[in-house]
């Protein structure tokens, strides 16, 4: 019998991605006993695959409403890597250099008003700048380029390093970690949640907290509140000697993103094909494309690794956050593109739900329960 069946909880973890190791870690360092447990080796889905970015600058108008959630992740960051980075003695790649936004557009002028309106009526720092200014920050912008938008605040992090140094300083702060153990269900009781069943065990914990990606629609007993589905990315790193890039770069078709070690990683596309990660040569087309309009020098580059990742993508693309109605059940998942901006403020939040205070960001907006309200409100208009 294992350490995990011979006792109970505070709180078990589904999924040891960097959202399960940050709780896990805030949990523990409230001097809660933590268990995570994985399907494989935490750390090699979503976690392993993203680009780092920490950017909560909305992509889209369906996304205006995480940016608050956002912000307060990004202020949470330089603190979280220090404190990290001292625990463990590990680096994570943090870089806090900001982002340039290229336009190529031929109304770039009128569009540059609109995006930097925008972002600063949303609290967000953004400035205005002629494509002459962001050639001179980054030289290996293109010619092409009309004009530009500068986000100093923004920053990005090598989120392998950063899934590696979570996990060290969970086991270092007590927390338990299962390895190829998923919670294959939850073990409820009518409306009380009283753990998770493992390999066919019933694990006891006061708290079960899913937070399992994309995978967590696949545990029985939460696919109504946890209505998540894979939504595929695929990158390339490339590694090119005659160019340096200091920021993270953005244009409407690509992101790059420059590692300490000289890698520069372009990203990423999105699929929906199920739970499916090959890479593919249009998807690389695609990246490489779109990366040279951006930095034509990047044609140069020799690629070093493909691969792709699934992001847990949502009905509303808006992650799913908050206590359910069954007592002792918390949901940490639906992150989509946002899962390593909001990983400290994922795990804060957890704590201050399971500690009984008052969140430091309104999450309403971001409850388990809105998908079950839906379905009801659907229900209903059909009789």
């Amino acid at each position: 019998m294992s350490s995990a069946e011979k006792q109970s909880y505070d709180a078990i973890i589904a999924g040891g991605g960097l959202i399960g190791c940050a709780i896990a870690l805030e949990l523990a360092r409230h001097d809660l006993r933590v268990a995570i447990f994985d399907s494989q080796q935490p750390g090699r889905e979503a976690s392993w695959a993203s680009a780092g970015i920490l950017s909560p600058a909305p992509e889209n108008p369906g996304m205006i409403s995480m940016v608050p959630i956002g912000k307060a992740s990004l202020a949470l960051y330089p603190d979280f890597i220090a404190q990290l980075e001292k625990l463990t003695g590990m680096a994570t790649g943090y870089r806090a250099k900001g982002t340039i936004e290229a336009i190529f557009s031929s109304h770039a002028r009128e569009e540059l008003s609109t995006i930097v309106a925008l972002h600063r009526g949303l609290g967000l720092q953004a400035e205005a700048i002629s494509a002459k200014e962001a050639r001179e920050m980054e030289p290996a912008l293109s010619e092409e380029v009309a004009a530009a938008v500068l986000r100093p605040n923004e920053a990005s992090v090598d989120n392998r390093l950063l899934s590696k140094a979570l996990l060290a300083a969970a086991k270092l702060s007590g927390v338990e970690i299962h390895a190829g153990r998923a919670v294959q269900t939850i073990w409820r009781d009518g409306v009380i949640c009283h753990g998770a069943i493992v390999g066919g065990q019933k694990i006891p914990a006061r708290h079960t907290i899913i937070a399992a990606g994309c995978f967590s629609s696949q545990i029985a007993g939460v696919e109504n509140l946890a209505p998540v589905r894979p939504a595929k990315g695929q990158m390339v790193s490339l590694r090119c000697d005659n160019t340096k890039i200091e920021r993270v770069l953005w244009s409407e078709r690509i992101y790059l993103v420059p590692r300490n070690d000289g890698r520069i990683l372009a990203g990423a596309t999105v699929e929906h094909v199920g739970y499916n990660k090959t890479v593919t040569a249009g998807g690389v087309r695609a990246n490489l494309d779109a990366a040279i309009e951006l930095a034509p020098v990047l044609a140069t580059a020799h690629i070093e690794e493909t691969w792709a990742g699934l992001r847990p993508d949502t009905p509303d693309h808006l992650p799913i956050l908050g206590p359910t109605d069954i007592e002792g059940l918390l949901i940490a998942t639906g992150h989509y593109r946002s899962g390593v901006l909001l990983a400290p403020i994922t795990a804060k939040l957890v704590g201050e739900w399971i500690a009984g205070k008052t969140t430091s960001v309104d999450c309403d907006r971001f409850s388990p329960l809105r998908f079950a309200a839906t379905k009801e409100s659907a229900q209903a208009s059909r009789v």
